[in-house]
Formats: structure tokens, C-alpha cells, sequence
């Protein structure tokens, strides 16, 4: 029998750019646990005396979050960053002192200790190596900086896991980080006094096809690994239904999340890392002040 070990992979860049691009239309009116989890964080925000110049939405998706951070923080710039050029395109009109652009995570087009506040809701999932998104993150936050972040654990859809490794023992399943290693990178990355928590949330479903529905329209199909629509397909999908159906309680379909919630800070005195060759920044100063109105 494989381990959960063997059972794992790690995202591929190319295929969650794809998944999450193909979704940019379908996101906003699925994203409902996303959504949930991005209010959440926000409110741990509140609880950190903080008037950040500039904020980076690093994965900001369609920039859902971006009214809510205007609101806590009025008089800041805002830099919204990801990787699926469809989600930003699909994203509302910028208006003063906020800017979107198409970028990687681990190569953001930022100055060294530009950035007040780092916000990142459920993007770590998604990145092939955290470590290197954790550097660019310390290397863009001024000293006291702060990154804000939320990710998914391990538990996450454990059902749907359990139920798939009972009709397909091969299949492979995105490796979540725990929260003990998302803590350890962070501190091998120069972050300082890291603090998480991590809660759980339940999902209903009336079927299976609908759990599997909702992950194409929100970009999560990768969770997976494989083609969604062939994993989906015909005696697949009917064998998976038949796994799951043990999990169901009262009339509905449990789909499992666990969230890991956490911040962490820019140190006072910060290790210097050269620019790489390859590498491109926007002056922090181009992007424009909000007006008052």
C-alpha cells in the first residue's frame, strides 16, 4: 500500500496559472470559502497596530480583498500581484492609489524595503516553492514590515483523499504544508516572531460532481493531479461517488478544509540579497497616492 507519502506532489506553475486563468470568470460568484477566509484574516489584521504605505495583495486573484484593505487603511497605496493573467484582467478598474499587474511570487517586480504590508490569502497553496516566495516577501518588507497569510493544511478535503485513494491508488493529491513548516520557513527565510493558528471549516455538497464542480470554477482543480475532466469521466467519477458515500451526513456531502492563519514581521536589520540577472522592479514611488475625494 502507498504512504501519504507517495501520494503527494507539488504544484506545477504552468498547469495552476492554466486552472486559475480558465476559472477567472467562474471565480467570484464560487469563491465562497475563499472569500470567507479572506474576511477572517482581515480581521486578525485588526489586531496589529499598523498605517502601511504601501500594502502588496500578493495573489490577489480578481482583487476581492482590495475594498476591504481601502477601508482599514485608507490612506495607503495598494499593489495587487498574481500570476493568472486572466484573474487580474478579470478584476474591477483600478482606481487611486491601487495598481494590479501579472507577476510571479517568488520574483516580485519590487524594490528592496518597499512594502509596508504584506496580505496573501490562500495563494501559498498554489506556489511551487514557498521558501522562494518567503525570501521575496522578506526582501520587499521594510524593517517591521508585516506579512499577513493564510493557507491551507494538511486535512484539507481529507475526504475526498480517503474516498480517491480507495478507486485509484495511484492518484496524487497536492502536499499542504502543516503549520510546524510553514513556521520553519518563514524563520529560515529572516521573518521574525511568527504567530499561527489554524481552524477548521465544512463544505456541503449534494453530490460529488457538484465538490468537483466547485473546484474547476475556484482554479483549485490541481489538487489533484491529473485532467480534471478525464479524472471525472464516466466509471472514474461513479467509483469515486460510491468511496464517498460512507462521509455523507444527513443528506450531504462533507468537503473538509483546514485554514492555517498566520503573520509574521520584517526584522529591524535585514541581510543583504543582490538583485539576481533576471530580475525587474517598479520603482515603489510609481505607484500614485490615493486622492481624497
Amino acid at each position: 500500500m502507498n504512504s501519504r507519502q507517495d501520494r503527494i506532489f507539488h504544484p506545477d506553475a504552468a498547469r495552476v496559472r492554466q486552472a486559475f486563468n480558465r476559472s477567472a470568470e467562474s471565480y467570484d460568484r464560487s469563491a465562497v470559502l475563499e472569500l470567507e477566509v479572506m474576511e477572517r484574516l482581515l480581521q486578525r489584521l485588526d489586531l496589529v497596530r499598523l498605517e502601511p504605505e504601501l500594502i502588496l495583495d500578493a495573489g490577489a486573484g480578481t482583487c476581492r480583498a482590495i475594498p476591504n484593505l481601502r477601508r482599514r487603511y485608507p490612506a495607503s497605496r495598494i499593489l495587487a500581484v498574481d500570476f493568472a493573467e486572466q484573474m487580474v484582467a478579470a478584476a474591477p478598474p483600478p482606481i487611486d492609489g491601487q495598481h494590479a499587474i501579472c507577476a510571479d511570487l517568488g520574483r516580485l517586480p519590487l524594490p528592496d524595503d518597499s512594502v509596508d504590508l504584506v496580505f496573501c490569502n490562500l495563494a501559498l497553496p498554489w506556489v511551487a516553492d514557498i521558501d522562494r516566495v518567503f525570501g521575496e516577501f522578506y526582501r520587499v518588507l521594510k524593517p517591521r514590515g508585516l506579512v499577513g497569510f493564510s493557507c491551507y493544511g494538511p486535512d484539507t478535503l481529507y475526504e475526498l483523499r480517503q474516498a480517491w485513494s480507495e478507486t485509484d491508488a495511484d492518484r496524487r493529491f497536492l502536499d499542504f504544508p502543516d503549520m510546524h513548516n510553514i513556521g520553519d520557513a518563514l524563520v529560515h527565510n529572516g521573518l521574525a516572531e511568527p504567530v499561527m493558528d489554524a481552524e477548521h471549516f465544512t463544505l456541503t455538497y449534494d453530490s460529488v460532481r457538484k465538490l468537483l464542480d466547485d473546484l474547476i470554477d475556484t482554479g483549485a482543480q490541481n489538487v489533484i493531479q491529473g485532467t480534471m475532466p478525464k479524472l471525472v469521466s464516466g466509471h472514474n467519477v461513479r467509483a469515486l461517488e460510491d468511496a464517498y458515500e460512507r462521509f455523507r451526513h444527513q443528506g450531504k456531502l462533507p468537503a473538509t478544509y483546514e485554514v492555517v492563519y498566520g503573520h509574521a514581521w520584517g526584522p529591524i536589520e535585514k541581510r543583504a540579497r543582490p538583485a539576481g540577472p533576471d530580475e525587474f522592479r517598479i520603482p515603489a514611488s510609481s505607484i500614485g497616492l490615493r486622492t481624497k475625494d
